[in-house]
């Protein structure tokens, strides 16, 4: 076989690979095994701590959930762009821990947030009785936003993906990118921080439009930076 016609997903590393058939095999779950028994999926989401509907396992099959085909797809293909140098660079095991570690860091960076929340409205991180929709009652108006504190879900791998950015803007900071809508290339080290400081404005806004949620993206993004610097990876080269 001619070596110019091989296909382009011919150099994804293992565990890139894995990653991303987990990933769809989910995505295909939840879009058929979901459809019809919606309550053997809704194990898998990650809720608020004090939910109710909140199980340990969850932190970790979130990053395999998603809301849409858009969500999957964005970061599927971020996981396919970057995911395979950072495997090449850090090995597969640092890379493994690296995924997962900025996945729960992101979880647990949101879950601090809602905690936040939950205390200004209610003078603590928990409630009594969060099943009852008479706990929610007393609160009037804000029993709305605490509700959907509780029972609102969390899906997908993008604070693992951001985490792998924030990793590959340090260890590859002069690489330049082509990024959508953007007819130049752009050095890693410019734009990474340009989304991190998006991030950062559009979680401290909480627009009514907006139910992404950012502080995930940011914990993630915290992770990766430390455990670069705590594995002490250096950038190649001039790169």
């Amino acid at each position: 076989m001619n070596g110019y016609n091989q296909s382009p997903f011919a150099n994804i590393t293992p565990v890139v690979k894995n990653l991303l058939i987990i990933n769809i095999l989910f995505f295909i779950g939840d879009i058929t095994i979901g459809k019809y028994f919606p309550k053997v999926m809704q194990v898998l989401p990650v809720y608020y701590f004090n939910s109710p509907f909140f199980r340990p396992w969850e932190i970790i099959t979130y990053m395999f959930m998603h809301g849409g085909f858009a969500h999957i797809f964005f970061n599927m293909f971020a996981l396919f762009s970057f995911g395979p140098i950072l495997e090449y660079s850090m090995g597969q095991k640092k890379f493994f821990n690296l995924f997962f570690l900025c996945g729960i860091g992101g979880v647990l960076c949101n879950f601090a947030v809602q905690a936040y929340e939950v205390h200004a409205i209610t003078g603590a991180f928990t409630i009594s009785h969060p099943e009852l929709q008479e706990t929610f009652d007393q609160y009037h108006g804000a029993g709305e936003k605490l509700a959907a504190i509780y029972y609102g879900q969390t899906v997908g791998a993008s604070g693992a993906i951001f985490g792998l950015l924030v990793a590959f803007g340090m260890m590859y900071p002069n690489l330049e990118l082509m990024i959508m809508f953007i007819p130049v290339p752009i050095k890693a080290k410019y734009i990474i921080p340009v989304y991190i400081v998006i991030e950062l404005f559009l979680g401290y806004q909480q627009y009514s439009w907006d139910n992404t949620a950012h502080f995930a993206h940011l914990g993630g993004a915290l992770i990766g930076y430390l455990l670069v610097k705590i594995w002490k990876l250096q950038n190649s080269g001039n790169y």
